[in-house]
């Protein structure tokens, strides 16, 4: 049976609700879902492209700690207050997972405070094989005899 392990980011958030940002379990990663706030800072950006940008910061600093990343995400939930919103955040979206291409889900709801635009949640599977196909093998040339 494999050890599970629990990863924090420092957020004030995780003692006082009483969670983690990621927890490992085999080669299993889950992250808890995380939102823009620079948590070094304990700030958050007004635009929701800086808070996705920020979501996705915080997220690879928690599969990198699992020792994971981004490239290993095979599931991805959004979490927006306002449905409308989320085209903005293709572009970003596009450029951490467009290669990746997680299995995906937005949902508009309310988030714990008004401020946060986005939250986003990500389940990894460590070390997955690289997205490249193998090169089919040459058969040799047939000689005519």
């Amino acid at each position: 049976m494999s050890q599970r392990r629990l990863i924090g980011s420092g957020s004030r958030f995780e003692a006082e609700i009483g969670y983690s940002r990621a927890v490992v379990q085999g080669d299993w990663v889950f992250v808890a879902g995380t939102t823009g706030f620079d948590y070094a800072a304990m700030t958050i950006a007004d635009d929701l492209p800086a808070q996705t940008e920020q979501c996705l910061k915080n997220i690879s600093a928690a599969l990198e700690m699992a020792g994971s990343s981004l490239r290993d995400v095979v599931r991805v939930t959004y979490v927006l207050p306002n449905a409308a919103d989320f085209p903005e955040c293709w572009p970003i979206l596009r450029k951490h997972f467009g290669e990746v291409r997680p299995a995906a889900m937005m949902i508009a709801a309310g988030l714990a405070d008004p401020r946060m635009r986005i939250e986003i949640e990500v389940t990894a599977l460590k070390q997955s094989p690289p997205l490249t196909c193998p090169r089919p093998r040459r058969r040799p040339a047939s000689r005519a005899r």
